[in-house]
């Protein structure tokens, strides 16, 4: 078949795979969907128009899905892939999971989207290595959608390009050459079980209610629809046991899909722990308080110290209509049109609340605090965050951090929350645990300006030139881009351009003698 696909006809084929697959794809890449389907027009030697219902419908379409599969799902990937995901696997989840199933000794693992095997067949082998006692059965199992790259996963050879992350030890244990391919020795290729699955699918035998210990689903969320992507966080919610661990790809998070997950930051990196009324609710890395060196300034003091001289820096009108603190009169907020936050919300919140964005727009946090109290919704989570914010800011650390502490007893994912805590952390001297929170508050919303505004200030003050640099040079384009409401909920008084003007002074003194 030749010729140009009408964009209608492309249209009707993305939404179809969304349908089928639950796969979502940008208007960017209507050239290569366009492509596919005229490849398989030709196979079929079905007219558009046809081939488009059959694959609307909810019948069976032959092996036209799978066939699709093929062609429009990436599977590169490499053993060890995100090597300290599995260091968090080796060091925290399977000794807490093996702790669990003393009684039973067996475990249950699952790589979702596990393309040409090389995660799933790492998993075994890390596995291998943490259950020494004998008489555990250890079931993993590797589903995909795509035949094709299962086919090459259940044939276990690979090319050393695959093996580039993996440990010299391991290539050597797992591994013996054959050809100009290396292939793996029988007990790990014999640990793992491929089957052909389509997670947007309701399919109850693979994911039987408390079936799994860890599940691990990397880089596969980000390519469905928000709806599709709910739905199967909530089957594979179903599908873990209490307390088992849930593992996404680093650019993805459960923020807008899922309240049943307690966040954790071990070993460098972020994953999910299914909620179990015996868990505590945060966990991260748990290093030693690194406290501030006498005179040094909390990030707070920072801005009002230097306050002066980044005004005579800043315009005196905000072309975004982020309120410039002098006093006066009640304060226009207009957030931009972009997707809704907390604080967005609260700007554009019933009347209720607008006396206290007022109060707050203009310093007036404790006249602010006394409304916010006064209101009969004040213990939702965007009061309870708008609380917090007014809190730290008036410098009473210790009723901001239970409020954090409340707030994300209700929302765990919550980064403005993770952001105040750093604030809170600063203030109290334990720098570790500030920059712990701002990592959870950047890995949760990478959009959000604040925290890496205050990692940055955190690291210029400890002398860490190059951290610095890095971290004001991201929260630069952030802060010109950030949510109008959001700075003024978090920007402690300051505009847009305040904040813009102290990021590029402090990263410009980070170039001294450089």
């Amino acid at each position: 078949m030749t010729g140009t696909l009408p964009s209608l006809e492309t249209d009707r084929f993305r939404d179809g795979l969304a349908r089928r697959l639950g796969l979502h794809f940008e208007e960017s890449r209507t050239g290569f969907l366009a492509e596919v389907l005229h490849r398989r027009l030709d196979r079929t030697g079905l007219a558009a128009n046809a081939y488009l219902e059959r694959l609307d419908s909810a019948a069976p379409f032959g092996d036209e899905v799978s066939q699709l599969a093929r062609e429009i799902t990436v599977g590169e990937t490499y053993f060890f892939r995100n090597i300290d995901q599995f260091r968090a696997v080796a060091q925290v989840v399977l000794p807490e999971r093996i702790a669990a199933h003393a009684a039973t000794r067996t475990l249950s693992l699952l790589s979702a989207g596990c393309a040409s095997g090389e995660e799933p067949y790492s998993l075994a082998m890390v596995a291998h290595d943490q259950i020494a006692v004998p008489h555990w059965t250890v079931s993993i199992r590797g589903i995909d959608v795509n035949p094709a790259a299962l086919e090459k996963a259940a044939a276990a050879r690979y090319s050393t390009w695959s093996l580039r992350e993996t440990p010299a030890d391991a290539q050597a244990r797992w591994f013996r050459p054959l050809g100009r391919e290396l292939t793996l020795v029988e007990p790990i290729r014999d640990a793992v079980r491929f089957d052909e699955r389509n997670l947007t699918a309701d399919d109850p035998l693979l994911l039987a209610p408390g079936t799994y210990d860890l599940i691990l689903c990397r880089n596969v969320i980000m390519y469905f629809t928000l709806e599709t992507a709910r739905a199967v966080i909530a089957r594979l919610t179903r599908a873990l046991a209490p307390g088992g661990y849930l593992f996404l790809g680093h650019a993805e998070t459960l923020r807008g899909l899922s309240h049943d997950f307690h966040l954790r930051h071990t070993h460098g990196t972020f994953y999910y722990q299914r909620r179990d009324d015996g868990v505590s609710a945060v966990r991260i890395d748990g290093a030693s308080a690194a406290h501030i060196d006498e005179g040094a300034a909390s990030w707070i003091e920072t801005i009002q110290r230097a306050s002066d001289r980044i005004r005579t820096l800043a315009a005196e009108r905000d072309d975004d209509k982020t309120p410039v603190p002098q006093g006066g009169g009640a304060v226009a907020v207009e957030p931009s049109a972009e997707a809704p936050t907390a604080a967005r919300r609260l700007a554009r919140a019933a009347p209720d609340l607008a006396p206290v964005m007022e109060s707050l727009a203009q310093e007036r946090y404790t006249e602010a605090l006394g409304l916010l109290h006064a209101l009969p919704s004040a213990a939702d989570p965007d009061s309870l965050l708008l609380r917090a914010a007014l809190l730290t800011h008036s410098g009473r650390l210790d009723d901001a951090e239970r409020t954090c502490a409340e707030l994300l007893g209700l929302d765990e994912l919550n980064a403005g929350a993770h952001y105040l805590l750093a604030l809170c952390r600063e203030g109290r001297g334990d720098r570790a645990a500030a920059i712990d929170h701002d990592q959870v508050a950047v890995y949760l919303d990478p959009a959000f300006a604040m925290p890496r505004l205050h990692m940055g200030l955190l690291a210029r003050r400890s002398g860490q030139a190059d951290l610095a640099r890095r971290e004001l040079g991201l929260a630069l384009p952030l802060l010109q881009r950030e949510d109008a409401s959001r700075l003024l909920l978090f920007g402690g008084g300051f505009n847009r351009d305040t904040l813009t003007a102290l990021c590029r002074a402090e990263l410009g003194a980070t170039q001294v003698g450089q």
